[in-house]
């Protein structure tokens, strides 16, 4: 696990959080690409599922050559190249497009693990453990746009949707693009909405499709190091987006 770096933009995915843009850099971005669930989809189904049952394709969960088609003319990717790309990186960001919100609920030794520089002994951990709302209210207090830990803008705030946006600045941000102010007031209520709208914002608003040119293993490393800060997962986010690229080229 990296260490935990305040932002005034970024995002925490695999418990790490990476930078994003200014702010002055967002309004470069024209027509933002804007996919609405408009039908009642049943809450157990993964978000390839729905993907699928939006977009008339047989719904199996399985990403096959017909639904990355599909996702490279909806989210408007330039290239099959940037299709493999963008849908490999979320595979493993997601568990598979199954997660769409931050957990949170460590045990003491987690806590001691991943977040030691907000709980510098056991006694702390334990009056914290197992208690998520808790912990990210201490955990992302005092930054990325949030207020202390009694404001509870860490919970309000915690990583959401399938790229996991953190912080008030960056759910902010992410409503302005969007157009939608309720990403900033309840978010909860429009996970599913914007579930693959604040990946593609993300992408964009970093220029990370510029790296998506070709599909090898240094492009890979490079689009991984830009949205994780770090190598973490890398084999697998090699895997992935390697097992796209064949099903795509």
């Amino acid at each position: 696990m990296k260490k935990l770096i305040n932002s005034i933009f970024g995002v925490f995915t695999s418990f790490d959080i990476k930078p994003f843009v200014k702010k002055d850099t967002v309004e470069e971005i024209k027509e933002p690409i804007i996919v609405i669930v408009t039908k009642p989809i049943n809450k157990k189904m993964t978000y390839v599922e729905r993907f699928q049952k939006e977009n008339g394709l047989l719904v199996d969960n399985k990403i096959g050559k017909n639904t990355l088609l599909k996702m490279k003319d909806v989210f408007r990717l330039t290239s099959v190249e940037a299709t493999a790309h963008f849908v490999g990186q979320l595979d493993h960001e997601t568990a598979g497009f199954t997660l769409d919100r931050e957990n949170l609920n460590y045990s003491v030794n987690g806590l001691l693990t991943v977040f030691r520089k907000y709980f510098p002994n056991e006694d702390v951990a334990r009056s914290y453990a197992r208690q998520p709302e808790k912990i990210a209210n201490r955990v992302y207090a005092n930054r990325m746009g949030n207020g202390d830990e009694r404001s509870g803008d860490g919970w309000k705030y915690r990583g959401r949707f399938s790229i996991q946006t953190t912080g008030k600045n960056n759910y902010t941000l992410l409503s302005l693009y969007l157009k939608d102010p309720q990403v900033l007031t309840d978010p909860d209520k429009v996970i599913q909405k914007h579930y693959w709208n604040a990946a593609i914002f993300f992408f964009e608003s970093n220029n990370l499709f510029t790296l998506t040119k070709k599909v090898d293993i240094d492009s890979i490393t490079k689009l991984t190091r830009r949205i994780n800060g770090g190598t973490n997962g890398i084999s697998d986010r090699i895997n992935k987006t390697m097992k796209y690229w064949e099903i795509l080229k």
